[in-house]
């Protein structure tokens, strides 16, 4: 590719374009996803981009099926006055992933910075490569985490839905275990609004506290830890199904507005741990 490429810490690649008003639809698709096969997220940056959502459904559709959602391809991820989830809200988001409430879980995330929010005022969205996670861990660990069955439910706009997973599992595709986890909200986190009802099986009550703790050491580690700082214009193809993701609160009313397309593997993934969904 014609294109400058960078590493991103401590994992993922940067894009960017060697000539001014170079459009991002010039960067090769294939090229690309060979990066994101290898780094798991690639940032797209300083390319002219999308001047609808529209638009920016139709570059996704080069990456594969769309899952389409009741609202439609593109999720307008804007702080709204009164929100009834916490995904609508200047809170933190958990670590989590994609698609667990859902009949089908898609493998790539894309991200579009309409608007930025402002210096200093947060927001960053946040992603654990869960398979340096798994490296990184000692034996002790991962034979606890191991033991460990997931229960979330989970009820907002677009649906009511109950699903069921281990923490570590196998990735769909690939020959390396991945961990799938929704970390749990705490009070010192703020207020959040709409939170899952979820339960971990598997393990004695009095060693659920060290579970969490470790898993949430681990996750948020420098070494499989990054923290996305947004600009206007990027572009952020992310793994959905080897990290975890999240974000950090903003200050309310910051003008941060991302939207977001969720693209299937080819085949699609159906969500085994799915229960129920309505």
């Amino acid at each position: 590719m014609n294109f400058k490429l960078s590493k991103l810490s401590p994992f993922g690649v940067v894009v960017e374009p060697q000539a001014k008003a170079t459009h991002i639809r010039e960067v090769d698709v294939q090229s690309i996803r060979s990066l994101y096969l290898e780094n798991h997220i690639v940032l797209l940056r300083g390319f002219e981009t999308f001047q609808s959502s529209d638009e920016f459904a139709d570059y996704c559709e080069n990456w594969g099926e769309i899952s389409v959602w009741p609202f439609g391809k593109v999720l307008e991820l804007i702080q709204q006055e009164n929100p009834k989830d916490h995904i609508f809200d200047s809170s933190y988001v958990p670590m989590h992933w994609d698609g667990m409430y859902r009949p089908q879980v898609p493998e790539y995330q894309i991200f579009h910075c309409v608007k930025a929010p402002l210096a200093g005022h947060g927001g960053r969205t946040t992603f654990s490569n869960t398979v340096s996670v798994l490296k990184n861990i000692d034996e002790a660990t991962l034979k606890l985490w191991s033991k460990v069955t997931g229960i979330y439910k989970r009820k907002m706009e677009f649906y009511n839905s109950k699903t069921v997973s281990p923490i570590v599992t196998k990735h769909p595709f690939r020959d390396y275990s991945v961990v799938r986890y929704n970390e749990v909200h705490t009070a010192a986190n703020g207020n959040f609004v709409n939170p899952p009802d979820q339960e971990f099986v598997g393990i004695a009550e009095e060693e659920l506290e060290h579970f969490h703790q470790s898993i949430k050491e681990a996750l948020y580690s420098p070494s499989n830890f990054y923290a996305h700082e947004w600009e206007k214009g990027d572009v952020v193809i992310t793994d959905n199904f080897t990290l975890l993701h999240g974000r950090e609160s903003f200050v309310s009313n910051s003008p941060r507005h991302i939207q977001r397309v969720q693209v299937l593997s080819n085949p699609p993934l159906a969500n085994v741990g799915l229960e129920s969904y309505v």
